[in-house]
């Protein structure tokens, strides 16, 4: 067990004299659902955002698209990185994508999942702009190999992209030497921050969110939202997003 990140606010207040935040979107400011179109972030967080805004950098990772993230948070301080990172855009211009030569293939390849998708009830598809996820939260449990062999057969069809697995989810991306911790490196050095000397403070719920904590790792402060214990290159933990908003809050007012 890694400790709580609530139990500690002071200490990482005290290690991140100068922070800048950085935050993935679903399980992490909004519960996991059923239907990710419902994850709706709480009038609540949306203040606790603001309020943080005012006191350090923010940016906010996550694998929707771009523009989907961008207003279901709708804060224009704020940096989105859509995409797990492959499309950024932030206040003065700051404007970043990867891989554009890879779309005319994504089209294609969106086509061919489909139809190895169809027929598996519950199974959904889901394009985005850099990538494409096949979600089975709403699959019968029987009927996942189904959908992760649907996956992987496309996938070792087309070389150029790579599989990645996420909560209930296998997603279709370009394989490239990018992820979220990479982009999280950019953003760092695009805005400046290194040379502020800021330490930066990811907090993320999925596997995707690993490669920033170790990104992070020696430089920064990387805190696992999860209500089990698992393996992260986190240094803390929050159990669900309501610890994440009390975090928040609590940070700001230690920051002040």
């Amino acid at each position: 067990m890694i400790p709580s990140a609530l139990k500690n606010v002071q200490e990482i207040a005290r290690r991140t004299d100068r922070p800048a935040i950085f935050l993935d979107y679903d399980g992490t400011l909004t519960p996991i659902v059923s239907h990710p179109e419902n994850a709706l972030l709480s009038d609540s967080m949306q203040q606790a955002l603001q309020e943080l805004v005012l006191q350090a950098p923010v940016a906010i990772l996550s694998g929707r698209d771009l523009d989907d993230v961008r207003q279901r948070v709708d804060i224009g301080a704020i940096v989105y990185a859509g995409s797990h990172g492959f499309d950024i855009a932030g206040p003065r211009g700051l404007r970043k994508e990867m891989a554009t030569e890879f779309l005319p293939r994504l089209d294609m390849i969106e086509k061919e999942l489909g139809k190895q998708l169809t027929g598996i009830a519950g199974a959904r598809m889901e394009r985005k702009r850099f990538s494409i996820a096949a979600h089975y939260r709403n699959v019968n449990e029987s009927d996942v190999p189904k959908v992760e062999r649907a996956v992987s057969e496309v996938a070792a069809r087309h070389c150029e992209l790579r599989k990645m697995d996420g909560k209930k989810v296998y997603e279709l991306l370009p394989d490239i030497d990018w992820d979220k911790g990479k982009a999280v490196l950019w953003l760092l050095e695009g805005l400046g921050l290194q040379l502020a000397k800021i330490r930066p403070i990811y907090i993320g719920d999925d596997r995707t969110d690993e490669d920033a904590f170790r990104a992070l790792e020696k430089s920064g402060v990387g805190i696992l939202v999860s209500e089990e214990p698992r393996p992260t290159a986190a240094s803390y933990s929050l159990k669900e997003p309501t610890e994440v908003e009390r975090f928040l809050r609590e940070l700001v007012a230690a920051l002040r």
